[in-house]
């Protein structure tokens, strides 16, 4: 069975994720290990006793999704399971997908994101940069609102997760009032979304511009799987393509929805949610109900993924 595995990204984080995980598999535990060589602090450790106010800064919150993925990821081939045919993920979840696919070195993902996370929250200062959910709405017309509501500021559709679901990012008072324009529109929900950081807008091209410096220092190798990139949906092997699509990607929209669609047309016939949580299962179901799904966070939903797959 053709399969393509999918790495979450921000907002997939818990205290005490892959509490369970680490208690079957030891695996977990070395790999959050290898991540706070780097980091200088233990990793593990604040995931699974918080605070959550500090596990939920950007700069945090980054490796460890990013370290929680790879451990997972290392897991399924400890267990039997074999590589599958594309690997994407969403924003953040990029970085491990380019790490699964052998593109990117674990530990200089770590200190990527690390990176990443600190200039993202630098770019914008508290209270400047908003995000919000449209839900309702077709993407065509979350677009409209936000070139009406902009008048010389920043705001974007910047996430196509699902049909009916778009997230907008930029400066506050503009959020604000493509929130408004949306629900004129017709939206079912408009909400702001508890984060400070814009991410995926032109307020991060500063940001990225001061990352490109970090990424030229990293090697990137081509990749062993095909990579479907946020940035254009399409899957790339290339080392510098994927590289210079990852920088692109921070200031860019990701493009979820058409990047699972693309998957459907390349013959996948199942989906490993490789990471915390069941974010990305809950879009595929709203992009495409007959691409099954499958989480591999603890002892019983990885055997059921190796059995659906026929690798038990």
């Amino acid at each position: 069975m053709k399969s393509a595995f999918i790495f979450p990204g921000q907002g997939s984080q818990a205290v005490g994720m892959l509490k369970d995980a680490a208690s079957h598999w030891p695996i977990i535990e070395e790999t959050f290990a290898d991540a706070s060589a780097v980091l200088g602090y233990d990793l593990w450790h604040l995931c699974q006793n918080g605070p959550a106010e500090e596990l939920n800064q950007t700069m945090v919150t980054q490796p460890a999704l990013l370290t929680a993925s790879v451990a997972l990821w290392r897991q399924w081939f400890v267990a039997g399971g074999q590589a599958p045919a594309f690997v994407a993920g969403h924003s953040l979840g990029e970085y491990t997908a380019l790490v699964a696919a052998e593109s990117l070195d674990f530990v200089e993902a770590v200190k990527l994101v690390r990176l990443r996370g600190e200039l993202m929250q630098q770019a914008v200062p508290a209270g400047e940069g908003k995000m919000a959910a449209i839900l309702g709405l077709d993407d065509a017309d979350v677009v409209a609102a936000c070139q009406e509501a902009a008048q010389g500021d920043v705001v974007e559709a910047v996430n196509f997760n699902a049909p009916g679901q778009v997230v907008i990012a930029g400066a506050a008072a503009a959020v604000d009032r493509a929130i408004e324009s949306c629900k004129d529109k017709g939206a079912r929900k408009a909400m702001p979304l508890p984060v400070s950081v814009p991410s995926h807008c032109a307020l991060m091209k500063g940001a990225a511009e001061e990352l490109a410096e970090a990424l030229n220092e990293v090697r990137f190798n081509d990749a062993v799987i095909p990579v479907v990139q946020n940035v254009h949906a399409q899957p790339e092997t290339d080392a510098d393509t994927l590289k210079a699509n990852l920088l692109k990607q921070l200031y860019s929209p990701v493009l979820w929805t058409a990047s699972v669609q693309t998957l459907v047309k390349e013959g996948v016939q199942a989906a490993v949610e490789c990471g915390t949580g069941k974010v990305l299962a809950g879009l595929i179901k709203r992009i495409d109900r007959g691409l099954p799904v499958y989480g591999i966070e603890e002892p019983d939903s990885l055997s059921k993924a190796l059995d659906a797959l026929g690798q038990s």
